[in-house]
């Protein structure tokens, strides 16, 4: 049976792995859409550019933050709180958006929903397991 210290240490391996994952296919689609051919961006339908871009850039902070997971060093912990906080109000700021009569596609809410729930997570999965080791 995993001792306690174990338990938080295999948490913050995993979400460590979870957020460097993450982040790289976050870069690769969201990159696919920037740079891409029109093909990508007419498949993309109605994206929101400011979304997209905020998406494509937080993938390298989201690398950044599960490696210094992996490395369970603190300032990990206070990125990915940074993390989930602007995708939050990213989330909150593409609302209005969407209230505004702007154009979106679906599959933004659920994303940004996921990408929400994902980082909160992380952030107090690293609370607990980097400052309590």
């Amino acid at each position: 049976m995993a001792t306690p210290k174990q338990q938080r240490g295999i948490r913050v391996w995993a979400i460590s792995l979870v957020a460097i994952g993450f982040g790289l296919l976050t870069i690769k689609e969201g990159g696919t859409i920037l740079f891409g051919d029109e093909a990508a961006r007419i498949a993309a339908g109605n994206y929101v550019p400011f979304v997209l871009w905020f998406n494509f850039l937080a993938g390298f902070a989201y690398i950044i933050a599960g490696t210094g997971l992996w490395l369970q060093q603190r300032w990990a912990m206070w990125l990915a709180i940074a993390i989930a906080t602007a995708t939050a109000l990213t989330f909150a700021a593409f609302g209005l958006h969407v209230v505004f009569g702007g154009a979106y596609e679906l599959r933004t809410v659920i994303a940004m929903s996921l990408r929400t729930l994902v980082w909160v997570t992380i952030a107090a999965v690293a609370g607990r397991g980097v400052l309590r080791r």
